[in-house]
């Protein structure tokens, strides 16, 4: 049995590890660089089978533009790996949105709305026991003229209006609906 150095025993077990990296992890440590950065933010790459690349991307219109631009990406990634790719096909599926990526939708408060109509309002509460329909559509009827009075008229319909929507559009919700 012959002693070989520490670096060589190094030397040969990093080339045994290369040999063994898979397909696919050898082309997730290339992929920014061959794609660029803005088409590796929209992609992931999920598997290779039969020596195809399947892509996932964040829209159909990233998968549709990367498909009709597939064959310069596939001669510049086969330049990186050992074994050559086929093909690669894009496709939405599999992809997962990430908090980063994805943005983020402001959130109304109900103070901020136009129809508010203040917190004195909302927090009535209801006393009367409903008995039949006619007594509830009174008690509405009553609640309702309660929340309506000192309200400004739309100029339109005439209907008691919060001024948050008389503001936005100068007159109330439902005229400027029908008006869209």
């Amino acid at each position: 049995m012959s002693l070989k150095s520490v670096n060589n025993i190094l030397g040969v077990l990093e080339k045994q590890a290369q040999w063994q990296e898979q397909p696919l992890q050898r082309l997730l440590k290339c992929w920014a660089e061959v794609v660029g950065t803005a088409v590796a933010a929209n992609t992931k790459p999920l598997s290779i089978q039969r020596d195809v690349l399947w892509v996932a991307t964040s829209s159909a219109a990233w998968a549709q533009n990367l498909t009709f631009g597939r064959s310069p990406l596939l001669l510049k990634l086969n330049q990186k790996l050992p074994t050559p790719l086929v093909d690669i096909r894009f496709s939405t599926a599999g992809w997962q949105h990430s908090s980063v990526t994805s943005k983020q939708q402001k959130t109304v408060l109900p103070s901020e709305h136009p129809s508010y109509l203040g917190d004195e309002m909302s927090h009535r509460e209801v006393t009367s026991t409903v008995k039949d329909a006619n007594s509830a559509f009174e008690h509405w009827a009553k609640t309702m003229q309660a929340r309506s009075h000192g309200l400004p008229l739309c100029p339109q319909c005439q209907c008691p209006t919060p001024p948050g929507e008389l503001q936005r559009w100068a007159v109330c919700s439902f005229c400027a609906a029908k008006q869209l």
